[in-house]
């Protein structure tokens, strides 16, 4: 694994969204979605609003690998499900970046179903 740069870190960090595709079980990609990302220090984090049930959060379960797109930023990537420890400073940056959205959408977004599936982004 590769360490992000931080011309990467910032590119990802300031995108508005991030297309996202899991690696499914036959190696294939599965279909992209687009989420919102956030990087919190030298880390890009992401998470499902409608938590684990979520279709696309379920698939990042069964090889923990995929690709991601934003900001000009093309790349295969692991998916870690990071130290619950971050979860305040992911809640800030999602409201910081975000908050010029509706108050419910930031509600779900650092609720503690969507908390629950924050993932960091590790360069593959």
């Amino acid at each position: 694994m590769t360490a992000w740069t931080n011309d990467e870190l910032d590119r990802v960090g300031a995108a508005e969204e991030l297309v996202i595709a899991s690696v499914r079980r036959d190696g294939a990609l599965s279909t992209p979605r687009t989420i919102w990302v956030v990087r919190v220090g030298d880390g890009i984090y992401v998470r499902s609003v409608y938590g684990p049930a979520s279709d696309w959060f379920r698939t990042t379960r069964t090889r923990q690998e995929g690709h991601i797109r934003a900001g000009g930023v093309d790349r295969d990537v692991s998916f870690v499900d990071a130290d619950h420890d971050i979860d305040g400073q992911v809640d800030a940056a999602y409201r910081s970046k975000y908050g010029n959205y509706a108050a419910e959408i930031i509600k779900a977004i650092t609720s503690p179903e969507a908390s629950s599936t924050t993932m960091r982004l590790v360069q593959r």
